[in-house]
């Protein structure tokens, strides 16, 4: 597949293709801390670029995260004023900007990441983005609450759900039902 071939829209069990208007699509993978997402995340990137698509991540924290180390000069700059900051070292482009709230996923996406065929998102429950349930046997809960945006599940057990369900180790699988849905 060319660079630039993918379509906006995909099919979701073989039914319709979901239209994303001419947006790179966002997918959400939400789970309860250390259910498996970081790990799943990890090992569909490269499945997914394997297969020829540009891939975009974007990782939530609850917790005050900052790349801008105090003293450093773009820490300084900030301090100064600055209202962004952008650090360049090679082929390497980090950008340091503060909001007056928390900005949404799909404002990070129009402003800021370009270039990509999918963005995968860690987290974002609360949005109307499209999400996969991810959940591990033991360390999470397995019920799937309802949820209109909920569109697959991910997990090392069935879950019990009308959702489309892929085993957690099955990246293939999960790879599969993410082009499926979004990419082609």
């Amino acid at each position: 597949m060319e660079e630039g071939d993918h379509h906006r829209r995909g099919l979701l069990g073989g039914g319709a293709p979901i239209e994303m208007g001419g947006k790179i699509p966002i997918v959400t993978f939400i789970g309860k801390s250390s259910s498996g997402k970081t790990t799943l995340l990890v090992k569909l990137i490269p499945e997914l670029k394997r297969r020829g698509y540009r891939v975009a991540s974007i990782k939530h924290s609850h917790h005050n995260v900052t790349m801008d180390k105090e003293g450093k000069d773009s820490w300084r700059h900030r301090e100064a004023g600055a209202e962004m900051v952008v650090l360049v070292s090679g082929n390497t482009v980090s950008f340091v900007r503060e909001f007056p709230e928390e900005p949404d996923v799909e404002l990070i996406r129009d402003r800021f990441m370009d270039g990509a065929d999918i963005i995968l998102a860690e987290g974002f429950k609360w949005t109307d983005l499209p999400k996969i349930w991810v959940f591990r046997e033991g360390n999470s809960q397995s019920i799937i609450k309802k949820d209109d945006s909920l569109i697959a599940v991910v997990s090392d057990e069935e879950a019990e759900t009308d959702l489309p369900w892929v085993n957690i180790d099955d990246i293939k699988g999960v790879a599969d039902l993410v082009e499926t849905t979004f990419l082609i």
